[in-house]
C-alpha cells in the first residue's frame, strides 16, 4: 500500500510513476485524494462540534447553578452529540472506502525501473553460460518422463484434475533431492534460516503480500474455515513479522523455505503449459528478505546472485530479464527475471522472480523497524525464488539427457539424490 502523504503532498508524481505501468490509473488516484480530503474535512468538523459540546456543556452547568431553565441548551448539546455520531460513522465509512481503494492501486515502479509497455521491452541483462548442443534430437521433459516412469499426469488427473502431477521413482526422488540441495545451499552458503510454515493462511496474510484482494480469482479458498492454500512461501514467511518493530541490529533478516504451492490459473493448453510448465501445484523454496530502506537495492542484488548460484552450481545455462514498468508485478517496486534453458522445450523458462517491494508490503502488514534515532519506520521486503522445483526440474532432465535416453546427474547433487544417473 501506498503512503498516504504521497496522494496529498505529490498527486502528479504518483500518477507519472503509475502511468509508466499503462493507462486508467490516473483517476484511481484523485478517488482516493478526494476521498482524503472529505474524510479529513469530517474530522475537522468532528472536533470542531466536540469543542462546542465541551463549552456549551460548561454553559449548561453555570446556567444550572442559578437556577435557569437549560432545556433548550441540553437538546442543542443531543443534537451535537448526534451530529458527532454521524460524522463519525461517515468518517469510518470513507476511511474503508479509501482502504479498499489503495488496496487495489500498485506499487509506484522505482525510478531505476525501465520504462516499457510489455514484457516485450524487458532489457536482458545478464547471460550465463551456453546453450547445450547434441549431436541428436534432445526429447522434452514429459517424453522422458514417461520413458523413465517419474512423472504420471494421468494419475494426477484422475485422483486430482488436469494440471497436477504424481511424481514416481526417480522422479519423486529427484524432486526430493533438489528440494535438500536448494535449502543446504540457501542456508549453508548464502546465511539464511530456514523456516518451515503452514501451507494454509489467513486473508490478511494475503492482504499482507498483496494476493488480496487483486487476485482473489487466483487462490485457493477453504471457506468453511475461512482459510487459503499459499500460492507460494512469500506470504506465510513474510507475514512472520507483521504487526512487528523490530530491532535495527536484527536486519537484514533473512528466510528460506519450502512449501508446495497452490494457484487457480495454470494457464491454456499447448506448446508453453505442456507437463510442468504451468501446474496448478508446483514445489518451491522461497527466500525472503526484511531489510531498511536504506539498503534494500543492494539486498536485490544480493538476492538474485543467491538466486543464480543453483544455476551455476547446477551447470545450466540461463539469462537474467529486468522487467520494465509495464510488466512489473503488481506490488513489486523493482524486478528480475532468471530464465533458464530448457533444451527440449527450445526457450528458457521462468524459474525466479527476484523483487524489491519497497515499503509497500510493510505498509499493509505494519512491519517496521526502530531506527538509531529512536523513530518508528517501515520496513522494506523483498522475495525471490531459490527456486521454482518444476521447471528447475524440466530445465536439469532436458539438459542432461544423454545420446542413451540417460539422464546424467549433476556431481552436486550426487550425494542428494544417490546415484550419478537416471536409466
Amino acid at each position: 500500500m501506498l503512503d498516504i502523504r504521497l496522494f496529498r503532498e505529490k498527486p502528479d508524481y504518483v500518477k507519472e510513476r503509475l502511468s509508466t505501468r499503462g493507462a486508467g490509473l490516473s483517476s484511481m488516484v484523485d478517488e482516493v485524494t478526494s476521498l482524503d480530503e472529505q474524510r479529513r474535512e469530517a474530522e475537522t468538523e468532528r472536533q470542531k462540534l466536540q469543542g462546542d459540546r465541551n463549552r456549551i456543556s460548561k454553559e449548561i452547568g453555570i446556567a444550572k447553578k442559578k437556577g435557569e431553565d437549560t432545556s433548550a441548551i441540553e437538546a442543542q448539546v443531543r443534537g451535537i452529540g448526534d451530529r458527532i455520531e454521524q460524522i463519525g460513522r461517515d468518517a469510518d465509512a470513507l476511511d474503508v472506502k479509501q482502504r479498499d481503494l489503495m488496496l487495489g492501486i500498485p506499487n509506484l515502479p522505482h525510478d531505476a525501473c525501465p520504462i516499457g509497455e510489455s514484457a516485450e521491452q524487458n532489457p536482458e541483462v545478464k547471460v550465463w553460460g551456453e546453450k547445450p548442443s547434441y549431436d541428436f534430437a534432445p526429447k522434452d521433459h514429459v517424453a522422458l518422463g514417461a520413458q523413465h516412469g517419474m512423472l504420471d499426469f494421468e494419475a494426477g488427473a484422475k485422483i486430482t484434475g488436469s494440471a497436477f502431477v504424481v511424481y514416481r521413482g526417480a522422479g519423486a526422488r529427484l524432486e526430493r533431492a533438489l528440494i535438500n540441495f536448494l535449502l543446504d545451499l540457501h542456508t549453508t552458503s548464502h546465511g539464511y534460516t530456514e523456516v518451515n510454515t503452514p501451507f494454509v493462511v489467513k486473508a490478511d496474510a494475503l492482504v499482507g503480500t498483496t494476493q488480496l484482494p487483486k487476485f482473489a480469482d487466483q487462490v485457493y479458498h477453504c471457506q468453511e474455515d475461512d482459510l487459503y492454500l499459499v500460492p507460494t512461501a512469500e506470504v506465510p514467511v513474510t507475514n512472520l513479522h507483521r504487526e512487528e518493530i523490530v530491532k535495527l541490529e536484527s536486519l537484514p533478516i533473512q528466510y528460506a523455505a519450502y512449501t508446495p504451492c497452490f494457484r487457480r490459473e495454470a494457464g491454456s493448453a499447448g506448446l508453453g503449459t505442456r507437463g510442468l510448465i504451468r501446474m496448478h501445484q508446483f514445489d518451491k523454496v522461497e527466500l525472503v528478505k526484511i531489510t531498511t530502506p536504506e539498503t534494500s537495492m543492494e539486498e536485490l542484488e544480493k538476492l538474485t546472485a543467491n538466486a543464480e548460484v543453483v544455476l551455476q552450481t547446477l551447470g545450466l545455462h540461463y539469462r537474467i530479464i529486468e522487467l520494465c514498468t509495464g510488466d512489473v508485478g503488481f506490488g513489486s517496486s523493482k524486478t528480475y527475471d532468471i530464465e533458464v534453458w530448457a533444451p527440449g522445450q527450445g526457450t528458457y523458462l521462468e524459474v525466479s522472480s527476484c523483487s524489491n517491494f519497497g515499503e509497500f508490503q510493510a505498509r499493509r502488514m505494519n512491519l517496521r523497524y526502530k531506527d538509531e534515532n529512536g523513530k518508528n519506520r517501515f520496513c522494506h521486503t523483498l522475495n525471490g525464488s531459490g527456486t521454482a522445483l518444476a521447471r528447475l526440474f524440466v530445465a536439469l532432465v532436458e539438459t542432461y539427457q544423454q545420446a542413451d535416453g540417460s539422464i546424467a546427474i549433476p556431481a552436486p547433487l550426487q550425494r542428494y539424490f544417490g546415484t550419478e544417473k537416471i536409466g
